[in-house]
């Protein structure tokens, strides 16, 4: 029998929300989460960007101390995130070597790794935290998730870049379906709005520098893009076979049904729209489904100059024409860009999008490009009342691509 793999706990915090729940109330009435940067870091090296999307609730207040000193912010984020979709799944009893852990960073454990060195630098090797490398290394987010929650049948790494934790989730699917496990917590988490990276970003033009106006910076399809908004934050997807979930009576969000990775082999930080168009075509086939039967897209979208009108050229190659009736979504104009966090996220957003029948809002749209005719809105797009099939990409540097699929689960 062909094993099915459904989604039963999520659990997210971004710019917009400290919980999932939150963070889709907040998304659907159309919150920004650019915010100032209020950190004397960004006077003192005088950085051209001034704003971004930091998490709106700050891991120190919900773990205990114990916890929070030994892990960097992004495994912080990411305990929060799962302990919260962990609940959401009902505390799944599962042997633990059944349960797997798939997941995601695009950075790592950069404010550990820089710290440290300011501390080498000022105060000597001997003051160097022990506990450096294991908070360090981009493995600790899931390695200390298979610790928490004693997974032992894999705890898995995806680091690419901005299409990390849809990898992750797609990895995720074809373990399940391969029999490795029969949980698994996937996602991504990333915590990297820090002097280096924002200078770094913004040194190669990537960032908005709308310094005034932090809340509509990120402005996906709009003639007057600039760049895309610096977020933070973590979201997790408990998925699991659709044996194991009835078995033990799970509440069933939507099924994930196919997924799809590719290589651009192009340029280093510039997308080539063929990966894309492979990416989507390889995650319909892998779904049994055919393009014609999309009702939604969480677009990966970040509001580049470039990126936003390659990735309609790969969705107008698959789509045909019907992609101009296809509600589309842009949520990094929310949250911001989560980097190797931000596939996950909007995974979840996808899979609530099917469970409620409409797509979330893109903000901050203020003449859309012609270039790009999508039908996105500033509002909430109804997604009608029949079979819902909805994609949601991730594109990153390196040339790395990967579409998620999910359906409504129908028993």
């Amino acid at each position: 029998m062909t094993k099915r793999i459904v989604v039963t706990g999520i659990g997210a915090t971004s710019a917009i929300g400290g919980t999932a729940p939150e963070n889709w109330t907040n998304l659907l009435a159309g919150m920004s989460g650019g915010r100032s940067l209020e950190h004397e870091w960004v006077a003192e090296y005088d950085l051209p960007v001034t704003f971004a999307a930091e998490a709106i609730v700050r891991p120190e207040s919900v773990l205990a101390r114990p916890v929070a000193k030994r892990l960097d912010p992004s495994s912080q984020f990411a305990m929060i995130a799962a302990m919260e979709a962990w609940e959401d799944a009902g505390a799944p009893d599962v042997d633990p070597d059944r349960l797997g852990v798939d997941f995601a960073t695009g950075i790592g454990g950069v404010w550990t790794l820089l710290d440290a060195w300011d501390t080498l630098r000022e105060k000597g090797p001997r003051r160097v935290m022990p506990m450096t490398v294991p908070m360090l290394m981009p493995n600790s987010a899931a390695g200390n998730l298979s610790l928490h929650f004693q997974a032992r049948a894999f705890a898995r790494t995806v680091a690419s870049a901005c299409a990390s934790s849809t990898e992750s989730l797609v990895n995720a699917y074809e373990h399940l379906k391969a029999g490795l496990a029969d949980v698994v917590i996937a996602g991504g988490t990333e915590s990297a709005i820090h002097p280096i990276t924002i200078a770094s970003f913004a040194s190669m033009q990537a960032l908005s520098r709308r310094n005034d106006d932090p809340s509509t910076a990120s402005r996906p399809y709009s003639e007057d893009r600039d760049g895309f908004v610096m977020g933070e934050g973590a979201a997790v997807l408990i998925l699991e076979t659709e044996e194991h979930a009835k078995a033990r009576g799970a509440k069933i969000y939507a099924e994930l049904v196919g997924g799809g990775v590719t290589a651009d082999a192009f340029h280093i930080t510039a997308n080539a729209p063929e990966g894309a168009v492979r990416a989507v075509k390889l995650a319909l086939e892998s779904a049994g489904r055919t393009a014609d039967e999309i009702t939604h897209v969480n677009a990966h979208a970040t509001s580049t100059p470039v990126g936003d009108p390659n990735e309609y050229t790969a969705l107008h190659d698959v789509m045909g024409d019907r992609v101009h009736d296809v509600p589309v979504s842009a949520t990094k104009a929310s949250t911001g860009h989560l980097l190797g966090g931000t596939g996950a996220l909007e995974a979840i957003f996808t899979v609530l999008a099917i469970r409620d029948r409409i797509a979330p809002p893109t903000i901050n749209i203020t003449t859309q490009d012609p270039a790009i005719p999508l039908k996105v809105s500033g509002e909430p797009q109804s997604l009608g009342d029949g079979p819902q099939l909805a994609i949601s990409n991730s594109f990153g540097f390196g040339g790395h691509n990967a579409v998620a699929a999910f359906a409504d689960y129908e028993g």
